[in-house]
């Protein structure tokens, strides 16, 4: 919590319940049909979803309490805009939506001044992508979002890019209970000798792995795929997948 906060505008955050995933859909369906008393469980009932998301920006130095309010606008939407025809989990739809909202507010309030053209093209690639994302229930590439603006490709980019916020060096990226892995961590230095050996030296262990080992790893890492989704794909159990993968990665290591 921040720093060992427990009150978030005026809200325990140490009482907050955990609704139950059935609890969701079955408030959900209420509200579709127009159950305001649902809606507001909802709401509450999803409070810690909003505060999880806020605590990803607690290195930002803004207010804890405009970021939850700004969280439960973000919550709200996802819940006006859910489609409960479609076979995704609530909290994978909202927290994408919780994530935006809160950007867009930083976005608003940076001090960092970008042309107002470039700006409103951002906006309006940012409506594009969100409602794109409610219609199909995915995320929508650059070109997609440029066809429905009708714009150039190269222009969205640099709309959308020119908006994002600035990473420290020293923002988490990945932590899994032991040491943390920073922004700085990943940075390298190209005129270092060592860097292009070890490239070849990888690409070498890397085509000493068998068919399946390389299969596995690239479903893996390259296509973000769950070992379960690798194990169904292939044809093996979820445990030899792992198995697997822990023994290719070490042949690479080693």
């Amino acid at each position: 919590m921040y720093n060992n906060k427990v009150e978030i505008c005026g809200v325990d955050t140490s009482k907050l319940p955990v609704m139950k995933e059935k609890d969701k859909e079955r408030l959900l369906k209420e509200v579709k049909s127009g159950n305001k008393s649902a809606r507001d469980e909802l709401i509450n009932g999803n409070l810690r979803l909003v505060l999880s998301v806020v605590q990803r920006f607690s290195n930002r130095g803004e207010n804890p309490d405009d970021l939850f309010q700004v969280g439960c606008i973000g919550l709200i939407k996802a819940i006006d805009n859910f489609d409960i025809t479609q076979p995704v989990k609530f909290s994978t739809y909202a927290v994408p939506m919780i994530i935006g909202e809160i950007r867009r507010y930083l976005r608003d309030n940076n001090s960092i001044r970008v042309s107002r053209s470039i700006k409103d093209t951002a906006y309006r690639a940012m409506q594009v992508k969100e409602r794109l994302i409610n219609k199909n229930q995915k995320e929508p590439t650059v070109t997609e979002i440029a066809k429905e603006l009708g714009v150039p490709r190269e222009d969205v980019v640099i709309a959308l890019e020119s908006i994002v916020d600035p990473v420290s060096l020293y923002e988490p990226v990945f932590s899994d209970g032991g040491d943390t892995i920073y922004v700085l961590d990943q940075l390298g230095d190209s005129s270092d000798d060592k860097n292009w050996l070890d490239e070849i030296c990888i690409k070498q262990a890397i085509k000493d792995l068998s068919e399946r080992e390389k299969k596995i790893l690239s479903l893996r890492f390259m296509q973000g795929k769950t070992q379960t989704e690798v194990s169904e794909e292939i044809g093996i159990s979820q445990a030899q997948v792992s198995r697997l993968e822990k023994y290719a990665l070490k042949k690479i290591k080693s």
